[in-house]
Formats: C-alpha cells, structure tokens, sequence
C-alpha cells in the first residue's frame, strides 16, 4: 500500500529540488522528509530519488511516482469540491486565465456559461500559463485558460495523459510603432526592417520570444526595457522609448499615438487554449469550453479583418 503522504512528500521534494527545501515547504524537518521517502522507496520497491551534494533529481521511477501524486492530488481536491457541492446544490467552478485572454475572452464566455448554467458559483484566478497548468494537474482548477509560443506547454512536466489541450485561437504577434514613425503606415513588415530600432516589451515571455525571431532574422534587438503590462509597454511606445512586440488580443481598446502593424510570415504568435483535466469534465466545464471556442472564432474572424490603426490593451 502506497502512503499518499508520502506521494505528497515527493511531489514537494520534485518541485523543490531538495530535501531541505522541501522541508521548509511542509513545514518538517529534512530528517522527516527522507525518511518519508525512503518508506516510499521500500514500499514500491525502488530508489524515487538520486541524492548528491546538488541536491535531489527523480528517477525514473521517481516520475512514475510524481505523476502518480499529481493524478491522487487532483483526484482528491476533485472530491472535496463535489462534496462541497452536495452541501451548497450550486455548481462551484474555477477558472485560471492569464490576463490578456481573461479580458478578450472569458467575459463573453462567462455570460454564456450562466445563462446555460444558472445556478453556477464561478471563481476566477489571474495566473499565466506556468502557473495555472500545475494548478489544474493539482486538482485547484476545472479549467485553465493558457498560452504557449513555439514550445511545448509551459509549467507541465509533459502534457501527460490526464491533461487535455483544446487549441481556441492563433494570436499574431504585431509590431507596434509611434505613428509618426516612418513605417508606421506600411501594411506589413519584416522583423529584419527593424534591426536598428530600441524595443520596449510588455511581457518577459515576449522578450525572449522576440530574441528568437531576431536571431533567425540576423541581428540582436536592442530592449531598453520589458514590463509585464502590455498597457504599459504601448504607452512607452507612444512616449518614444521604443517599439514593441503586442499579440493580436491585447491590442484593444485604442490609445492614440501608435500603430500596430502585422509581421510577415512567418510571422510569430501565440497559440491560446484551454485545459482540462479529461477525467473531471463536468456539464458547466463542457459549456465554458464551447463558450470559449465561439469567442475565439469571433476573436479571430475580427483580428483577421484590416489591421487596427492604434494599439491597445493591457497583456
């Protein structure tokens, strides 16, 4: 029989690299936590863990078994909120966005999921990709709204079995510009165009994606700075600081002073989706998924139309 204590005490010791962290993290002394995991160890009979004076790294059978405490976690936060429910009869749901998607297209997807579900109890969290996707492995969300650029899914050890990604929208990046700057009228550019140019950015993620694409262009952008607001990047923007990297999302409403102009392919974006955990798909989940998905059709049928003539919008 495997502790789930013990499950709880890996997962911990995974995320932290150490037993000391770990320690400090489960409010136990680091004597505690290694015999946690040597039991485990005898119970499944075989090392979860390699020590050194680095710290700790799961083996193979480590990662069986962190995947194992990921799915029971889930499985028993999933309980208590049914539980829950059977106390309260209204259906409690709880939503992960970051921010950008959570002001283009959760709000209309909301209003649909009440009007289908109106006894519905929604709670919504701001947390961007890395964050909210080992939430909803947790068990501490039903849904997770979430971006990626080229790479795999952020803040997942692999997607796994139990999570399912329900692609929404592509979401193209724009190159924001003052709009007395020289190219701001043009309707397409090449990132190469903009060598020479200082970048301010709105998003860290965006920074080391623009790098990237530089790079594959032949050069190395110069970033004189990078926030964590696309609002604020644009009105750096207009001030003359620089331009910016904005997707498609976050370019509402307006602010005079700039323009935002589409790259040429291949043009960089971001592919915007929600998770769910395949096992806990409960009716208001699957009406909040086709909610999404209609407000990301109308999202992208609107980005495909002509270019806006101003950017917009906090990331």
């Amino acid at each position: 029989m495997i502790d789930v204590q013990r499950l709880r005490v890996l997962r911990c010791v995974a995320e932290h690299g150490s037993f000391n962290r770990a320690a400090t993290a489960l409010h136990m002394t680091p004597s505690a936590v290694s015999q946690h995991i040597a039991a485990l160890e005898r119970s499944v009979g075989a090392r979860v863990v390699d020590r050194s004076t680095r710290g700790v790294t799961l083996t193979q059978a480590g990662r069986i078994m962190v995947g194992a405490a990921e799915s029971v976690a889930a499985e028993l936060a999933q309980a208590a909120r049914e539980i829950d429910r059977l106390g309260t009869a209204r259906s409690q749901l709880t939503v992960a966005t970051f921010t950008s998607g959570g002001r283009y297209l959760l709000p209309g997807a909301l209003t649909r999921l009440t009007a289908a579900h109106p006894g519905s109890v929604v709670h919504v969290r701001a947390a961007e990709p890395e964050d909210s996707l080992p939430l909803l492995r947790q068990g501490a969300v039903d849904v997770a709204l979430a971006y990626h650029f080229d790479g795999p899914l952020p803040g997942l050890r692999g997607p796994g079995p139990d999570v399912e990604w329900l692609p929404l929208m592509e979401d193209p990046l724009h190159v924001v510009l003052p709009e007395t700057h020289p190219l701001a009228d043009r309707p397409v550019l090449d990132l190469s165009e903009l060598a020479d140019e200082p970048w301010v950015l709105g998003c860290l993620k965006t920074e080391a994606y623009l790098r990237r694409y530089a790079e594959h262009a032949g050069f190395s952008p110069d970033v004189r700075g990078s926030t964590t607001d696309y609002f604020f990047a644009r009105s750096l923007v207009a001030a003359g600081a620089g331009l910016s990297l904005i997707p498609t999302v976050a370019l509402t409403p307006s602010l005079p002073g700039v323009r935002a102009v589409p790259l040429a392919p291949p043009a960089p974006a971001r592919h915007i989706g929600a998770a769910v955990l395949r096992r806990s798909v409960r009716p208001p989940v699957s009406t909040l998924i086709a909610a999404l998905r209609e407000c990301a059709e109308g999202a992208a049928a609107a980005a495909a139309g002509p270019p806006p003539s101003g950017i917009m919008g906090n990331g």
